[in-house]
């Protein structure tokens, strides 16, 4: 199994066995038990990188203090042999919960004087919870063993790119979330978000040879992971990232040092701190050594998603340097004060992004205050506004805010990203290409028609610091008008044609090949077969021969890219070496939107770079191998895993089915598109029985379906009785039955054989294949999906224009003079069907006063 793939089975079991345990609880549970993991895999992978044979390390503990401090030095941290992840599953049924509390307890005691801030009482959550996993030692032993079966798997050696349990721990994180409901904001921050702010951030600070950043409402940390691992795309050496976060709740911020720690984050990186943002400042200075430890914290970006207008304490805050410059923020609405904070905190030429509700825009009071103060002394750099419900628990809208400390622009980019999503379930998600738009423009700082616009400080100022985006940026759509003449005398308007003027660039002759011309602002169409026309039009002709052309060189730049290069390949830097390559070959295409093409690019890179990451991690050899198929199968009442075949590790079967064993996959494809036909053969033989035919026994009631040993005593009987027509035709139905039950019975075992062979053989075929195979098996899995919906690219331009011109033909094409002949005509047709009525005298006159409302005599 891929990442992916692990990630979502461990979640699915899971979300089974954590029952009535709320996700909010359960995740702290789960996640805590995949932290201890990676702390035990990694103190055994120390060891064995030591030369320590298992036999040494089974002799490890704690009694042994010189081994004790080895280890710790080694690791930060100090776990006996019995204590082990490892252990605990060798001990099978002599497994039991005690050995857990004994193993979290001894954890904490031998937490080596340098690690202490970053492991002391991290799994204090767990431990305090382990009692609600069941009423007795028993219950709570099984609902444990469950989940260290269920997370034994995840491997803890990620190596470059191939971070496993980042990934796993990450999506985990925000399943929970998605079934956390209101909690969910208290510790996560949806991962499409987190990358836009990413991306703004890190391009900001590219070319740094040292960064810190600072998240001081951290959660899970995924945010502040997120970042870090965005800008570590443009700095050499990862190490030289500093992460400072603070978290107010206790089980929440231990997932932050978890997440921390397993992304392979040097502790000597980690600075982390368990307080109360607003009112506990980061510290200073040492408490037990105040003058020669003063150090305040300021960074090279803040970052953050704190909880919305959240009451808050002002007392005695006037004096308090974050907020003396600005303003206080009122007491029910704490959101401009954690702004305020994290303003504080950033260099002079450092970047913070904050994600805030949308009233801070516009609300007045306090908040209108410090709004202006911070529009005055030039610190809002951008507003981003997100599409609603894009949060998981709330569905207010929120935006993204950019500050400086210094800037050299006096003006502020607003955008209304509002409209750019797919719906997900309940929420709405940004897609790759809603995420590249919008940090293109904000990097960019790019004025573009009901999407963004740069806005002066005089324009702020006239409509009074009011920020709100719909004041700056009219997103809405333009609503459809009707021209009165059209509508009454026919014609299509050229003011209407004029709104496609970008095909008109693009395609410069293809207006008059279209349209007669007319002297009158409006004109008729010169075809009637509007879509063939466009297609065959010389300037669509060549604007796709021009895209091939463009595209010619994609293929083989592919190959070099990603075949050629796959060992050395910089995974989390190639998507934008492709996207860059892309966008390049579609300057001249200006009718075509490149963040369409980036989403192709997205889609299938999602895909590449797991089998990237595979290859890069366990060597080339990994494309030959395959893996158990584990499926989920219900046994005497349980779910239990069973193996059901193979799948490739990196080769799908039926990649290698339809390529290198084509033959054996089409006789096969021939037979069962044979067997899904037989049902709609029976279909219509029922349809051309008797009523007294389908109430014999040769038909199931439950379902009209044949009864195979039925048909066969039927027409048994039908031989032994004299000939009629109707028993003939019957009979006749009845063979026709009975020969397509036998071929239904005898394909169904074919294909059954069959397939379990050409099951084998492709398990063998993988297995055996020439490293020119693979290559060529890669080509077609990465390459030729990428480059095929690429060049479907100026078909959907073509086609959105034929749609176009269509709709305005159906607009006019009945005229409301046509309509009221029409309507006029069927008035009098229905007048003179009155006149043929007969009925009494209450008949007669009511039909009399419906004519006259027809319009009639």
């Amino acid at each position: 199994m891929n990442k992916q793939q692990l990630a979502t089975k461990i979640w699915e079991s899971a979300n089974r066995m954590r029952s009535k345990i709320e996700a909010n609880e359960y995740k702290d549970y789960i996640l805590g038990f995949i932290f201890y993991k990676y702390l035990s895999d990694k103190e055994v992978k120390f060891l064995k990188a030591n030369d320590f044979t298992d036999d040494d390390i089974k002799a490890i503990t704690e009694e042994d203090q010189e081994m004790v401090e080895y280890i710790q030095k080694g690791v930060g941290y100090f776990i006996a042999y019995k204590d082990l992840f490892s252990t605990w599953l060798e001990m099978g049924n002599k497994f039991d919960v005690s050995n857990v509390r004994d193993a979290l307890s001894a954890f904490s005691r031998l937490i080596y004087k340098t690690h202490k801030k970053v492991f002391e009482d991290v799994f204090d959550t767990l431990q305090t919870g382990l009692s609600k996993l069941g009423d007795s030692s028993g219950a709570q032993t099984k609902a444990i063993s469950g989940l260290l079966q269920l997370i034994k798997d995840i491997p803890m050696d990620g190596k470059q790119d191939y971070d496993v349990i980042g990934f796993i721990y990450e999506y985990l994180i925000s399943m929970f979330a998605a079934n956390a409901g209101k909690k969910a904001g208290e510790f996560y921050t949806p991962h499409e978000v987190s990358l836009l702010m990413s991306e703004i951030v890190a391009n900001h600070l590219k070319g740094r040879s040292e960064i810190r950043i600072y998240d001081p409402t951290s959660g899970s940390g995924s945010l502040l992971i997120n970042i870090g691992h965005c800008v570590s795309k443009y700095i050499d050496d990862e190490n030289k990232i500093k992460y400072y976060a603070q978290e107010l709740k206790e089980n929440t911020y231990n997932l932050t040092r978890m997440n921390l720690v397993m992304r392979g984050i040097e502790p000597y990186n980690i600075v982390t701190r368990n307080g109360d943002t607003l009112e506990e400042d980061w510290p200073y200075f040492d408490e037990n050594d105040p003058v020669n430890t003063y150090d305040p914290l300021y960074v090279d970006a803040v970052v953050s998603n704190p909880p919305y207008s959240q009451p808050w304490d002002t007392t005695s805050k006037e004096n308090d340097p974050r907020y003396a410059r600005f303003g206080l923020a009122p007491k029910g609405k704490a959101d401009y004060a954690f702004l305020l904070h994290d303003l504080f905190h950033i260099r002079p030429d450092g970047i913070m992004t904050i994600v805030l509700p949308h009233g801070v825009l516009f609300r007045g009071g306090e908040e209108g205050t410090i709004r202006k103060n911070l529009i005055e002394n030039n610190h809002i750099d951008a507003i981003i506004g997100l599409p609603s419900n894009i949060f998981f628990g709330t569905g207010i809208p929120t935006i993204i805010m950019v500050l400086k400390q210094k800037r050299e622009n006096t003006d502020v980019l607003i955008v209304d990203a509002s409209k750019g999503f797919i719906k997900e379930g309940k929420n709405n998600k940004l897609r790759a290409s809603d995420i590249k738009r919008i940090s293109d423009v904000v990097i960019g700082r790019v004025s573009v028609d009901k999407f963004s616009k740069a806005v002066s400080r005089e324009e702020i100022r006239t409509n009074e610091y009011n920020l709100n985006i719909p004041r700056y940026v009219d997103s809405s759509e333009s609503t459809e008008t009707w021209d009165i003449y059209a509508s009454m005398f026919g014609g299509i308007p050229k003011s209407e044609i004029e709104t496609l003027h970008k095909f008109w660039i693009a395609f410069p002759s293809l207006r008059d090949t279209l349209f007669l011309s007319s002297d009158t602002p409006y004109v008729e169409l010169a075809t009637d077969e509007i879509k063939l026309t466009i297609k065959n039009h010389k300037d669509v002709i060549g604007f796709e021969t021009s895209f091939q052309n463009a595209f010619e060189s994609f293929t083989p730049f592919l190959r070099d890219e990603l075949l050629s290069k796959m060992a050395e390949i910089a995974i989390s830097k190639e998507e934008t070496i492709l996207s860059d390559n892309i966008f390049e070959r579609l300057q001249n295409f200006p009718i075509i939107d490149r963040y369409e093409a980036y989403q192709i690019l997205d889609n299938e890179w999602t895909k590449i770079a797991i089998d990237l990451e595979i290859i890069q991690t366990e060597g080339f050899e990994a494309t030959k191998q395959v893996d158990p198929n584990i499926v989920i199968k219900k046994k005497e009442g349980k779910d239990q895993e069973v193996q059901e075949g193979y799948v490739g590790h990196i080769i799908p079967f039926e990649l290698l089915q339809t390529t290198l064993l084509k033959k054996d996959y089409d006789v096969l494809k021939e037979k069962e598109n044979r067997l899904s036909e037989i049902p709609s053969a029976y279909e219509e033989i029922i349809d051309l029985m008797t009523e007294d035919e389908k109430e014999t026994d040769v038909l199931n009631d439950s379902n009209d379906a044949f009864v195979a040993k039925e048909v066969t005593r039927k027409l048994k009987e039908l031989h032994a009785v004299a000939d009629t027509v109707e028993l003939i035709e019957f009979r006749n139905k009845l063979i026709q039955v009975d020969e397509l039950i036998k071929e239904e019975k005898e394909l169904k075992a074919q294909i059954k054989k069959e397939s379990a062979d050409l099951h084998a053989l492709t398990k063998t075929t993988i297995e055996n294949l020439s490293d020119e195979q693979v290559y060529d098996l890669l080509e077609k899995k990465w390459i030729e999906s990428l480059v095929n919906n690429l060049h479907s690219l100026p078909e959907t331009v073509v086609d959105s224009l034929v749609n176009k011109i269509q709709a305005m033909e159906n607009k006019y094409a009945v005229t409301f003079f046509e309509v009221e002949t029409q309507i006029k005509e069927t008035e009098r047709l229905l007048c003179s069907m009155i006149d043929n009525l007969v009925g009494d005298e209450f008949d007669m006159k009511g039909l009399s006063e419906f004519k006259t409302l027809l319009g009639g005599n």
